[in-house]
C-alpha cells in the first residue's frame, strides 16, 4: 500500500506539476510530498522531476514513466471499484437460478417488489428444473424445492415448507380414490428430472404406503404434468403453487387429501461464501420475508 501511495502521489504531481497542490489534495504537507518523490526516485535510481524555486517539471524519464504508469494505475482503481461495487447491497447485478414453474409463477413478484426497494440492482435470471452447479454457472444463488444438497461445500438455507397435493381431473375415477392402493400404477404421472421416475410415500397417521409413479408418463416439468392431469391422463403429485389456479377453477381436484407426502422445502443455495455478499444477503432476507408473508392456505405464490 505504501508503494501504491507513492505511485499515486507521483502521478498527481506529474499532472499538476505542483507539490503544494498535491499535498492539499492528499491532506499531506509539501515536505512529505517531496520526501515521497525523493524516496521513489532513490528506489528507481532515476530522476523523475526537475525542481526549481518556481515550478516542477518532469524529466524525459519521468514523463515516460508516467505515461506507462497511468493505464496500470487506472486498471487498479477500476478493479478496486468493481470489487467494492460487487459487494454493495444497493447496486450491481444479482445472478439467480430458479426452477421453471417457480420462476414463472412466483419469482417475478418477488423480484418486482425487491427492485422497488433496490432500483439500482439488476437481475439476471436463469430458469431450469435441474440441480445446477452454481459455481460453474457463476450464479450468486439458486432457488430450489428439495431436501439438503449432496454437495457438502454448498451453503443451504431453508426458507419454508412447500405443500404438495395429489391432483386429478374431477371427472375421472381417480378423483374418488379412498386409499393409495386405489390409484392404478398406469395412471400415476411421475416428476423425473433424470428419467428414473419417482416414488410417492404417502402417510395417514402412522400408516405409510409407497406408490411408484412415472410408468405411463415421466416429465421434468410440473406444469406439463399438471396439464396432463387436467386433461384426464392421470394423477400427479405437484407443489401447490403449480396447481392452485387449476384447483380454484375446478379443472383439478385434490385426490386422497388425508394422505400426505413428505415435506419438501423451498431453499436457497449459495456458492461457498465465507460470508454472504451484502447484495445476496439483502435479496435472501427479502425473499424469505416475502415467502413467509405469502404462506396462506395455498402456500407461496398462490
Amino acid at each position: 500500500m505504501d508503494d501504491f501511495k507513492a505511485l499515486r502521489t507521483f502521478l498527481l504531481a506529474a499532472e499538476s506539476r505542483n507539490f503544494a497542490a498535491v499535498a492539499r489534495e492528499l491532506g499531506m504537507t509539501p515536505a512529505s510530498i517531496t520526501r515521497t518523490i525523493a524516496a521513489l526516485e532513490k528506489d528507481l535510481g532515476v530522476q523523475l522531476f526537475v525542481r526549481t524555486t518556481r515550478r516542477v517539471n518532469l524529466t524525459s524519464a519521468g514523463a515516460a514513466y508516467a505515461a506507462r504508469l497511468r493505464p496500470a494505475m487506472q486498471a487498479v482503481a477500476d478493479a478496486r471499484n468493481e470489487l467494492l461495487d460487487a459487494h454493495r447491497a444497493d447496486a450491481g447485478t444479482l445472478r439467480i437460478n430458479a426452477p421453471m414453474s417457480f420462476g414463472m409463477r412466483v419469482l417475478p413478484g418477488v423480484l418486482s417488489a425487491f427492485r422497488a426497494q433496490h432500483p439500482n440492482i439488476q437481475a439476471e435470471v436463469s430458469l431450469s428444473d435441474e440441480m445446477v452447479d452454481i459455481v460453474e454457472g457463476d450464479f450468486d444463488l439458486a432457488v430450489r424445492i428439495s431436501g439438503p444438497p449432496n454437495d457438502k461445500f454448498t451453503i443451504w438455507r431453508k426458507i419454508c415448507p412447500i405443500e404438495r397435493f395429489l391432483v386429478a381431473a374431477p371427472d375421472t375415477p381417480l378423483a374418488a380414490a379412498e386409499h393409495p392402493n386405489d390409484l392404478p400404477r398406469d395412471a400415476c404421472l411421475g416428476f423425473s428430472p433424470d428419467g428414473r421416475g419417482e416414488t410417492w410415500r404417502l402417510s395417514h397417521g402412522t400408516t405409510h404406503v409407497d406408490v411408484p409413479a412415472g410408468r405411463p408418463i415421466r416429465a421434468n416439468n410440473g406444469e406439463f404434468l399438471a396439464s396432463m392431469a387436467a386433461a384426464g391422463d392421470g394423477v400427479a403429485l405437484l407443489p401447490v403453487f403449480i396447481v392452485a389456479d387449476a384447483l380454484s377453477q375446478g379443472r383439478l381436484v385434490r385426490v386422497l387429501p388425508d394422505w400426505a407426502p413428505p415435506p419438501v422445502w423451498l431453499t436457497l443455495y449459495y456458492p461457498p461464501y465465507l460470508r454472504l455478499p451484502p447484495r445476496v444477503a439483502a435479496f435472501s432476507d427479502f425473499f424469505e420475508s416475502m415467502m413467509h408473508a405469502n404462506q396462506g392456505a395455498a402456500g407461496p405464490g398462490a
